[in-house]
Parts: C-alpha cells; structure tokens; sequence
C-alpha cells in the first residue's frame, strides 16, 4: 500500500512571498488617496465681485470716454475784475458734469475781452457764471450800503439794476423845509433784508465822488430810497 504525501513548502519560498506582500503594503502607503474637494463659498463670492467690479470699472471707462467733451480753463490765473486776453485761455478735453455749465470750446472767443466776476485760478473750468461783460463796482464807481427800515423803501421790491435816490430826512424830530432835498442817485447792486433788525441794506453804486457823502448820511440813519422810473 502506497502512502500519499504533501510536498513542504520550501522556507525561501514563505520568505519571498512575506517580501512581496510587505512590498505591496509599502507601495500602497505611499499612494495617498485624492483629496476630498470642499466647496469655499467665501472664495466664490470674491470672484463673483471681482467679475462685477470689472464690469462696472469698464462702463465707467467707456461713459467717460463718451460724455468728454471740449470745454474752455484758464491758463494762468485772472484776478476778479480783471480783463481776459487770448493767453489766459486754453481748451481741454474731460467729463464734465452739465451742472457745472462750463463754456464749450467753440465759444472760446466770446470769453475773450469780458472780465472775469470771480477769481479763476490757473487750470480752472470758465462757467457761465465766472464771467461778466463790466464788474461792480465798475471803475471810477464805488457801492455803498445803505439800512433803511421798511418805512423808508419802496413798496415795489427793488431789484439788482434799478436807478434809486437816496434821499436825505429830517428824521422824526425834524422839520421837513421849503429847501430842496438833498439826494445822490444811485443803482442798486443788492438788496439784503435783515429779520433781526427789521431793516434792509441796500447795496447801491455810486460815482467815487459821491460814495463818501452817501455813506455818511446813511450812517446817521436820515435817508430814504425812492425808485424811479424802470422805463429805458
């Protein structure tokens, strides 16, 4: 009778199995698994503003560029009062706000020649409201202001331009004479009621001559305004 036994696996033959396996096992702990993606809304938010942003940025660039137009400034600065020549101007092309009422470049030459009514400083825009064909007090012409309680004005309210007299009073305690009543004429430039007092200032032109005489009178508080004619 024959016995039937099973081959023993060889020593050198567990080994280099147990090295294979440690092997694998080495390998596959070096390969990390992928990352886990995580949403970062913060992150999503910024790039959907930074998109924004630069939307707006460029309509801001291109509005810009389209409302530019050519408008008149000032080279060098002109004091109040003083005459405009040609080489105190200059044209410049930028945005401008309408509300500004800057003078455009094609009416350059009709600045030339007016006087401006405020000081322009040198790179400034000329508007509309900077110049003046004369300025007050014109020359030779100086203003005076003249208070006078309602009492003594005219019913009608008096405007910028209006021809006056200021007329000298014998105040309440006086007597009012067959004499010819001292008064100078005068041109209101400004009228500035005073709710405090109760009176007005009128400020009026008068020839340089005249204004010493008037400001005194006024300061005794013996004059009043009559208006005359507005008719020219």
């Amino acid at each position: 009778m024959s016995v039937t036994t099973e081959p023993k696996t060889r020593p050198t033959t567990r080994r280099a199995n147990k090295t294979a396996e440690a092997a694998t096992t080495a390998v596959d702990a070096r390969i990390a698994p992928p990352p886990k993606l995580r949403r970062r809304p913060l992150l999503v938010v910024a790039s959907v503003a930074a998109v924004c942003l630069g939307g707006l940025l460029g309509v801001w660039a291109y509005t810009s560029v389209t409302t530019a137009q050519e408008v008149v400034a000032v080279r060098s600065t002109v004091q109040r009062g003083a005459l405009i020549s040609r080489e105190d101007l200059v044209t410049v092309r930028i945005g401008v706000d309408p509300a500004l009422n800057p003078v455009p470049a094609a009416q350059l030459d009709g600045v030339v020649g007016q006087r401006a009514a405020v000081d322009l400083p040198a790179g400034g825009l000329v508007t509309q409201g900077s110049i003046a064909a004369t300025v007050v007090p014109a020359h030779d012409m100086s203003v005076v202001g003249v208070a006078v309680p309602a009492a003594l004005l005219p019913g009608e309210p008096l405007r910028a331009g209006d021809q006056v007299r200021v007329v000298a009073t014998p105040g309440q305690q006086g007597e009012v004479t067959d004499e010819e009543q001292r008064s100078i004429t005068a041109m209101v430039v400004g009228v500035y009621p005073e709710a405090d007092s109760g009176q007005t200032v009128v400020s009026v032109q008068v020839p340089y001559d005249q204004a010493a005489e008037l400001a005194a009178r006024a300061a005794t508080g013996k004059v009043a305004v009559v208006l005359d004619s507005r008719e020219r």
